[in-house]
């Protein structure tokens, strides 16, 4: 595969006349990785940009479009999905600095009248709670049923949204607990919205975009950013954009390689702006995130592991995107990963560049065998992990398929009669038979873990 597009910009600081500019060059490792997943079509495009103390440099492989030959690149247009936490995560320090909210402020203080909040031991929830993922509200709403899986935040509403808080119950003591929550980021940004009186891109475009000259970085696209937007994809299969109005501080921006190497300067503070106390606020580690070595602040977690400092980052994906952003403030050098497919993601592509004691991942090679269309018909039906994340399985002609709660279908393969595997994500499913040979459940392994879910249909 050729490398399709490779171009160096300079940053600010080449401005000085005494200042040398060095190209900075991919390893080969991560080169011959981008090569061989395009060619597993786990990856259609990839666009990285890395920014050092003298340059920001961009490359850029694949395609914007399977099968279109156009490469993406640094102005390509992509979702960058849970990034947008990070930004959420610098708006709070910023309403803050301004007097607008505190850290401390309890969240029925910004909702209507009447909105029930979910308590715990007479403990309520926090803003610092919400964006340092340890108010332990779910994951999901636990009223969230989209009429689409192919856009499935689109039809949630604000009623939705404080309907849920009024139902849910909290299984942990507040602020015990690092628990992943879209739930919670999001309602952080509606909060915001409430209490500043502006829309959550209202906030990022005028208080952050606009500052930091990030002109491609919004939620709604003009039509030069729709012409600019690389389409989503699951394997080669071009997928919908995702649209997220209620619970967008989650993770509805969308953004270009150019402005989210921008956003990555002013964080590492070559570029002088008025959010540097607010960008500093959000990197300092508040609490423990699910691990020893994982901390988070305001949006950011910060990796501690055997490289030359800290890694602040987060990753980001919607139905047909896996992107990246990190920084070490101790080599002064942040990189962004946009990809155009959905699955696993390629943050390791990210760490790695960051912190070269971070491996690449291995990819596994699973070997596809034939199994009759009889057996491929008694696993059809409901599986459910949690309450609110199921799996459908269903049969198309001879091909099993499986779709997640909120995420895309997808084929599965099998490498036995039991064993399953997907393409487009380094995952496997295992169905369990009883001993009259019923299917009762399956285990999805996934990133080192086995979990179990119990069929309901």
């Amino acid at each position: 595969m050729r490398v399709l597009k490779r171009r160096v910009l300079f940053t600010i600081a080449a401005l000085a006349s005494s200042f040398v500019a060095h190209a900075v060059d991919l390893p080969q490792t991560v080169v011959s990785t981008i090569e061989n997943r395009i060619a597993d079509e786990k990856l259609v495009g990839i666009v990285i940009g890395i920014v050092d103390e003298n340059t920001t440099t961009y490359f850029s492989y694949g395609e914007k479009k399977a099968g279109d030959g156009e490469s993406p690149d640094e102005h390509t247009v992509f979702e960058i999905g849970s990034i947008s936490k990070v930004f959420t995560g610098i708006l709070l320090a910023d309403a803050v600095a301004r007097g607008e909210v505190a850290y401390a402020d309890v969240i029925e203080k910004h909702l209507p009248d009447g909105v029930s909040v979910p308590t715990r031991d007479g403990k309520l929830i926090t803003l610092e709670h919400l964006s340092v993922q340890n108010s332990v509200l779910p994951r999901m709403p636990n009223n969230f049923r989209p009429k689409s899986a192919l856009n499935p935040f689109a039809d949630y509403t604000y009623e939705h949204l404080y309907e849920c808080l009024g139902d849910v119950e909290l299984d942990h003591d507040i602020g015990e607990k690092y628990a992943y929550s879209n739930l919670g980021v999001g309602l952080l940004g509606h909060l915001l919205e409430r209490a500043t009186g502006q829309t959550y891109e209202a906030l990022v475009v005028e208080r952050i975009a606009k500052p930091l000259l990030m002109p491609d970085t919004c939620i709604a696209l003009n039509d030069d950013l729709q012409e600019r937007l690389a389409p989503g994809h699951m394997g080669r299969r071009q997928v919908s954009n995702w649209d997220i109005p209620t619970l967008a501080g989650a993770g509805a921006i969308r953004s270009t390689a150019k402005d989210m190497t921008a956003f990555l300067s002013a964080n590492l503070g070559y570029i002088e702006t008025p959010l540097r106390n607010a960008m500093n606020e959000s990197h300092r580690p508040r609490a423990q995130a699910g691990g020893a070595q994982m901390k988070i602040g305001l949006g950011w977690h910060i990796l501690s592991a055997k490289g030359p400092g800290p890694v602040v980052w987060h990753n980001g994906g919607t139905g047909g995107y896996r992107t990246f952003a990190g920084f070490v403030k101790e080599t002064r050098t942040g990189v962004v990963v946009l990809t155009n497919v959905g699955g696993a993601g390629h943050d390791d592509i990210g760490f790695h560049l960051l912190d070269p004691s971070i491996p690449l991942r291995n990819e596994v090679k699973h070997e596809e065998v034939n199994v009759p269309r009889k057996v491929l018909k008694r696993y059809v039906g409901k599986y459910e992990l949690t309450p609110d994340f199921v799996i459908d399985v269903d049969l198309k002609g001879s091909q099993l398929r499986t779709q997640a709660t909120g995420q895309q279908r997808v084929p599965i393969f099998p490498k036995s009669e039991t064993k399953f595997f997907l393409k487009v994500v380094d995952a496997q499913l295992t169905f369990e038979l009883d001993d009259k040979g019923k299917v009762t459940g399956l285990i999805l392994h996934q990133g080192g873990a086995n979990q179990k879910a119990r069929r309901i249909d």
